[in-house]
Protein backbone atom coordinates (compact mmCIF):
# COMPACT_ATOMS: atom_id res chain seq x y z
CA UNK A 1 0.00 0.00 0.00
CA UNK A 2 1.62 3.19 -1.29
CA UNK A 3 1.97 5.85 -3.75
CA UNK A 4 3.21 5.81 -6.91
CA UNK A 5 6.07 8.65 -7.09
CA UNK A 6 6.26 8.27 -10.53
CA UNK A 7 2.13 9.04 -11.20
CA UNK A 8 2.73 12.22 -8.70
CA UNK A 9 5.71 13.59 -10.60
CA UNK A 10 3.75 13.31 -13.83
CA UNK A 11 0.82 15.06 -12.22
CA UNK A 12 3.03 17.81 -10.87
CA UNK A 13 4.41 18.34 -14.04
CA UNK A 14 1.15 18.41 -16.19
CA UNK A 15 -1.13 20.60 -13.40
CA UNK A 16 2.33 23.29 -13.37
CA UNK A 17 2.01 22.78 -17.48
CA UNK A 18 5.49 22.24 -18.06
CA UNK A 19 6.57 19.85 -20.58
CA UNK A 20 10.20 20.01 -19.84
CA UNK A 21 11.61 18.13 -16.83
CA UNK A 22 13.99 21.30 -16.19
CA UNK A 23 11.48 23.70 -15.13
CA UNK A 24 11.52 21.33 -11.78
CA UNK A 25 14.19 18.97 -11.67
CA UNK A 26 14.40 15.70 -10.27
CA UNK A 27 16.61 16.89 -7.24
CA UNK A 28 14.13 19.79 -6.75
CA UNK A 29 11.42 17.34 -7.00
CA UNK A 30 12.55 14.81 -4.57
CA UNK A 31 12.92 17.55 -1.80
CA UNK A 32 9.31 18.96 -2.22
CA UNK A 33 8.21 15.39 -2.09
CA UNK A 34 10.15 14.58 1.48
CA UNK A 35 8.72 17.98 2.91
CA UNK A 36 5.41 17.48 1.98
CA UNK A 37 5.39 13.90 2.74
CA UNK A 38 6.42 14.80 6.44
CA UNK A 39 4.09 17.98 6.79
CA UNK A 40 0.99 15.44 5.82
CA UNK A 41 2.69 12.69 8.49
CA UNK A 42 3.00 14.86 11.40
CA UNK A 43 -0.62 16.31 10.64
CA UNK A 44 -1.71 13.37 11.21
CA UNK A 45 -1.04 13.17 15.44
CA UNK A 46 -2.87 16.83 15.60
CA UNK A 47 -5.85 16.03 13.71
CA UNK A 48 -6.30 12.34 16.15
CA UNK A 49 -6.02 15.26 19.12
CA UNK A 50 -9.05 17.11 17.53
CA UNK A 51 -11.02 14.04 15.95
CA UNK A 52 -10.65 12.15 19.75
CA UNK A 53 -12.11 15.50 21.63
CA UNK A 54 -15.18 15.11 19.18
CA UNK A 55 -17.98 12.57 18.66
CA UNK A 56 -17.45 9.95 16.04
CA UNK A 57 -20.02 7.51 14.22
CA UNK A 58 -20.69 3.72 13.98
CA UNK A 59 -19.39 3.70 10.27
CA UNK A 60 -16.40 1.81 9.00
CA UNK A 61 -15.53 3.69 6.29
CA UNK A 62 -16.59 7.68 7.84
CA UNK A 63 -15.34 7.45 11.50
CA UNK A 64 -12.38 10.15 10.62
CA UNK A 65 -10.72 8.21 13.75
CA UNK A 66 -10.83 5.21 12.51
CA UNK A 67 -9.47 6.65 9.36
CA UNK A 68 -6.33 8.55 10.87
CA UNK A 69 -6.06 5.57 13.15
CA UNK A 70 -5.55 3.26 9.91
CA UNK A 71 -2.88 5.78 8.24
CA UNK A 72 -0.54 6.07 11.41
CA UNK A 73 -0.95 2.15 11.80
CA UNK A 74 0.77 2.01 8.11
CA UNK A 75 3.74 2.94 10.53
CA UNK A 76 3.86 1.29 13.55
CA UNK A 77 6.56 -0.79 14.34
CA UNK A 78 8.97 -2.55 17.35
CA UNK A 79 12.75 -3.19 18.23
CA UNK A 80 12.97 -6.00 20.35
CA UNK A 81 15.67 -6.01 22.87
CA UNK A 82 16.32 -2.65 23.01
CA UNK A 83 19.86 -2.39 24.06
CA UNK A 84 20.86 -1.55 27.70
CA UNK A 85 23.86 0.44 27.86
CA UNK A 86 24.89 0.99 31.24
CA UNK A 87 24.73 0.44 35.15
CA UNK A 88 21.65 2.60 35.74
CA UNK A 89 19.25 0.36 33.13
CA UNK A 90 19.17 3.32 30.62
CA UNK A 91 17.96 1.86 27.32
CA UNK A 92 19.32 4.30 24.09
CA UNK A 93 16.95 4.63 21.60
CA UNK A 94 18.83 6.98 19.04
CA UNK A 95 20.25 3.60 17.64
CA UNK A 96 16.17 3.20 16.60
CA UNK A 97 16.90 5.42 13.65
CA UNK A 98 13.47 5.77 11.91
CA UNK A 99 11.72 6.15 15.93
CA UNK A 100 9.35 9.10 15.37
CA UNK A 101 7.39 8.97 18.79
CA UNK A 102 7.32 5.99 21.23
CA UNK A 103 4.12 4.28 22.08
CA UNK A 104 5.07 1.40 24.34
CA UNK A 105 7.49 0.35 26.68
CA UNK A 106 7.66 -3.13 27.56
CA UNK A 107 9.91 -4.62 30.39
CA UNK A 108 10.31 -8.14 31.55
CA UNK A 109 12.18 -8.70 34.38
CA UNK A 110 14.14 -12.20 35.39
CA UNK A 111 12.02 -14.50 37.60
CA UNK A 112 8.52 -13.06 35.95
CA UNK A 113 6.39 -14.85 33.76
CA UNK A 114 5.23 -12.03 30.73
CA UNK A 115 6.17 -8.42 30.10
CA UNK A 116 4.29 -5.70 31.70
CA UNK A 117 3.63 -2.72 30.01
CA UNK A 118 5.96 0.52 31.46
CA UNK A 119 3.81 3.50 32.10
CA UNK A 120 5.43 7.04 31.15
CA UNK A 121 6.72 9.30 34.14
CA UNK A 122 7.93 12.86 34.04
CA UNK A 123 11.20 13.26 36.34
CA UNK A 124 8.30 15.23 38.77
CA UNK A 125 6.13 12.80 38.83
CA UNK A 126 8.85 9.91 39.24
CA UNK A 127 9.79 12.12 42.87
CA UNK A 128 6.98 12.35 43.65
CA UNK A 129 5.04 8.80 43.38
CA UNK A 130 8.18 7.01 44.27
CA UNK A 131 8.25 8.08 48.15
CA UNK A 132 4.68 6.75 48.18
CA UNK A 133 4.42 2.80 48.63
CA UNK A 134 0.93 3.34 47.17
CA UNK A 135 2.52 4.84 44.35
CA UNK A 136 5.78 3.46 43.61
CA UNK A 137 6.78 1.34 40.70
CA UNK A 138 7.44 -2.10 41.00
CA UNK A 139 8.21 -5.40 39.18
CA UNK A 140 4.30 -5.29 38.58
CA UNK A 141 3.62 -1.79 37.85
CA UNK A 142 7.01 -0.59 36.45
CA UNK A 143 7.40 2.79 34.63
CA UNK A 144 10.06 4.67 32.70
CA UNK A 145 11.31 8.41 31.84
CA UNK A 146 12.51 9.84 28.58
CA UNK A 147 15.94 12.37 29.07
CA UNK A 148 18.81 13.67 27.25
CA UNK A 149 22.73 11.84 28.59
CA UNK A 150 25.50 14.52 27.16
CA UNK A 151 27.92 12.56 28.57
CA UNK A 152 30.31 11.76 25.76
CA UNK A 153 27.56 12.45 23.47
CA UNK A 154 24.16 13.46 23.47
CA UNK A 155 21.77 10.72 22.98
CA UNK A 156 18.30 10.06 23.95
CA UNK A 157 17.44 7.42 26.68
CA UNK A 158 14.66 5.68 28.24
CA UNK A 159 15.03 4.22 31.78
CA UNK A 160 12.35 1.60 33.12
CA UNK A 161 12.45 1.35 36.73
CA UNK A 162 12.63 -0.59 38.71
CA UNK A 163 16.32 -0.64 37.23
CA UNK A 164 17.02 -3.33 34.69
CA UNK A 165 20.40 -4.03 36.63
CA UNK A 166 20.84 -6.64 38.70
CA UNK A 167 23.56 -6.77 40.85
CA UNK A 168 25.81 -10.03 41.56
CA UNK A 169 27.61 -9.99 45.19
CA UNK A 170 29.69 -12.99 43.84
CA UNK A 171 31.20 -11.52 40.50
CA UNK A 172 31.21 -7.56 41.66
CA UNK A 173 29.00 -7.23 38.29
CA UNK A 174 25.64 -5.78 37.09
CA UNK A 175 24.23 -8.60 34.92
CA UNK A 176 20.99 -7.70 32.72
CA UNK A 177 19.22 -10.39 32.59
CA UNK A 178 15.68 -8.22 32.09
CA UNK A 179 14.30 -7.69 28.58
CA UNK A 180 12.97 -4.55 27.32
CA UNK A 181 11.33 -3.74 23.83
CA UNK A 182 10.33 -1.13 22.58
CA UNK A 183 7.14 -0.19 20.41
CA UNK A 184 7.07 3.36 18.16
CA UNK A 185 5.42 4.72 14.99
CA UNK A 186 8.51 5.26 12.53
CA UNK A 187 9.00 8.08 10.46
CA UNK A 188 8.44 7.46 6.38
CA UNK A 189 11.37 6.98 4.43
CA UNK A 190 11.83 9.68 2.12
CA UNK A 191 10.57 9.26 -1.30
CA UNK A 192 12.73 9.27 -4.52
CA UNK A 193 11.82 9.75 -7.69
CA UNK A 194 14.90 7.84 -9.67
CA UNK A 195 15.79 8.68 -12.88
CA UNK A 196 18.68 7.67 -15.55
CA UNK A 197 19.52 10.16 -18.03
CA UNK A 198 18.93 9.33 -21.83
CA UNK A 199 19.68 12.42 -24.87
CA UNK A 200 19.94 15.01 -22.08
CA UNK A 201 16.34 14.05 -20.62
CA UNK A 202 15.73 12.09 -17.29
CA UNK A 203 13.63 9.45 -17.57
CA UNK A 204 11.88 7.59 -14.62
CA UNK A 205 13.97 4.42 -13.68
CA UNK A 206 11.77 2.37 -10.83
CA UNK A 207 14.77 -0.03 -9.55
CA UNK A 208 16.31 3.25 -7.88
CA UNK A 209 12.86 4.97 -6.99
CA UNK A 210 10.95 4.86 -3.35
CA UNK A 211 7.30 5.29 -3.29
CA UNK A 212 5.60 7.63 -0.95
CA UNK A 213 4.81 5.70 1.72
CA UNK A 214 1.40 7.45 3.05
CA UNK A 215 -1.74 6.01 2.72
CA UNK A 216 -3.08 6.07 -1.13
CA UNK A 217 -5.92 8.27 -0.03
CA UNK A 218 -3.30 11.33 0.01
CA UNK A 219 -2.33 11.41 -3.23
CA UNK A 220 -4.20 14.20 -3.96
CA UNK A 221 -2.37 16.38 -0.92
CA UNK A 222 0.65 15.23 -2.18
CA UNK A 223 0.10 16.88 -5.40
CA UNK A 224 -1.65 20.02 -4.29
CA UNK A 225 1.46 20.30 -1.46
CA UNK A 226 4.49 19.87 -4.35
CA UNK A 227 3.11 21.91 -6.32
CA UNK A 228 2.91 24.59 -4.02
CA UNK A 229 6.35 24.15 -2.60
CA UNK A 230 7.58 24.03 -6.90
CA UNK A 231 5.61 27.22 -7.31
CA UNK A 232 8.12 29.04 -4.82
CA UNK A 233 11.19 27.43 -6.18
CA UNK A 234 10.12 28.27 -9.95
CA UNK A 235 8.62 32.20 -8.72
CA UNK A 236 5.28 31.13 -10.07
CA UNK A 237 3.02 32.99 -7.55
CA UNK A 238 -0.18 32.06 -9.00
CA UNK A 239 0.64 28.32 -8.88
CA UNK A 240 1.19 28.53 -5.10
CA UNK A 241 -1.79 30.51 -4.56
CA UNK A 242 -4.18 27.82 -6.74
CA UNK A 243 -2.22 25.20 -4.56
CA UNK A 244 -2.69 25.98 -1.39
CA UNK A 245 -6.36 26.69 -1.97
CA UNK A 246 -6.64 22.98 -3.37
CA UNK A 247 -4.95 22.23 0.14
CA UNK A 248 -7.37 23.89 1.90
CA UNK A 249 -10.42 22.97 0.20
CA UNK A 250 -9.25 19.14 0.80
CA UNK A 251 -9.09 19.77 4.33
CA UNK A 252 -12.03 21.31 4.78
CA UNK A 253 -13.60 18.55 2.91
CA UNK A 254 -12.52 16.15 5.71
CA UNK A 255 -12.95 18.21 8.47
CA UNK A 256 -16.41 18.73 7.92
Amino acid sequence: MAVSIDRVYQKVLALANKEQRGYITPQEFNLFAHQAQIEIFEQYFYDVNQWTRQHGNDSTYSDMLTNLQEKIDLFNAYKKNANVIDDYGNIDIDDIGDLHRIGSVIVKYSGEPTFVVAEPQTWKENLVYSNSPLTRYNKKRPVYLRHENSLGKKIMQIRPYPSKSIFNLNSNTYSYTDIAQVYYTRKPMPPNWGYVVVNDKALYNSTTSTNFELHPSEESELVYRILALAGVAIEKPQLVQTAAGLVTAQIQQEKQ
